[in-house]
């Protein structure tokens, strides 16, 4: 038996709950494109998919006892009652299950510190958590189609990354391309999270938290880059140093 310096970081990555056909069955099913998890694995990881729980609470305290980092994933919109705010016409339908899943998750992750990676729709929940607000459709806040063109087709845009930060660390301090597709994004921005990269329109574009823990949120899709998985590869080597003094050993360089 592998001892637990020598074990993968597992690693849970949240999905969603939408009708799939296979063959002759069309059932509600757990989905997440598969870009996530490969994601991970090729990072060193083992990946765990969470679908949502009828008792998100207690179900989120006894998934975070066996994880060592959490990636909330992307997917539809927050539900706009959560932060105060009334619903836009074009805000997605309420996913009440998928909210209260994911914010039991977090909220659990954050008391045990386990590291965490939010993308996209995380990056909004995890706001949101803090107490933060969101645009509910970008086209009217800033005026422009350029985060979400539709289609399935992923946009690029133009993101600067702040120095001495742990983004920095991950991806490099300046101009970086992403991969974006959401027309909601950070308003105010929630307790103890801090940017660390903006577009040049000044819409928080990645944040992480303040202190101790590990708390990185994009709100751009690095699963969609095989090329560059490093925010993947970050996770996973805090995860390692969170299992490593989870179980009381030493964390050697």
């Amino acid at each position: 038996m592998a001892s637990n310096a020598s074990r993968k970081p597992v690693i849970g990555l949240t999905t969603y709950l939408e009708q799939a056909r296979q063959g002759v069955w069309d059932v509600p099913a757990a989905f997440l494109p598969q870009q996530y998890f490969d994601s991970v694995t090729t990072s060193g990881g083992v990946a765990v998919l969470l679908p949502p729980q009828p008792e998100p609470q207690a179900a989120a305290d006894a998934v975070l006892d066996g994880l060592d980092g959490l990636i909330l994933t992307g997917g539809v919109d927050v539900e706009p009652s959560l932060y105060g705010a009334q619903r836009h016409p074009l805000t997605d339908p309420a996913r009440p299950d998928r909210d209260a899943w994911e914010l039991a998750l977090f909220r659990g992750a954050e008391r045990r510190r386990t590291p965490v990676l939010a993308i996209c729709r995380g990056l909004q929940l995890v706001n949101v958590s803090r107490g933060g607000t969101l645009h509910q459709h970008l086209p009217e806040a800033l005026g422009t189609e350029r985060y979400r063109v539709g289609g399935g087709v992923f946009a690029t845009n133009e993101v600067t990354v702040d120095e001495g930060s742990r983004l920095a660390e991950l991806v490099g301090a300046g101009s970086l391309e992403v991969h974006s597709y959401h027309h909601q994004g950070i308003d105010r921005l929630g307790a103890g999270l801090v940017a660390t990269a903006r577009t040049d329109d000044g819409l928080v574009q990645a944040f992480e938290s303040e202190g101790e823990g590990y708390v990185v949120g994009v709100q751009w899709h690095p699963e969609e880059n095989r090329e560059d998985r490093r925010l993947f590869a970050g996770l996973v080597a805090e995860a390692s140093v969170f299992a490593s003094r989870s179980s009381g050993q030493e964390v050697t360089a």
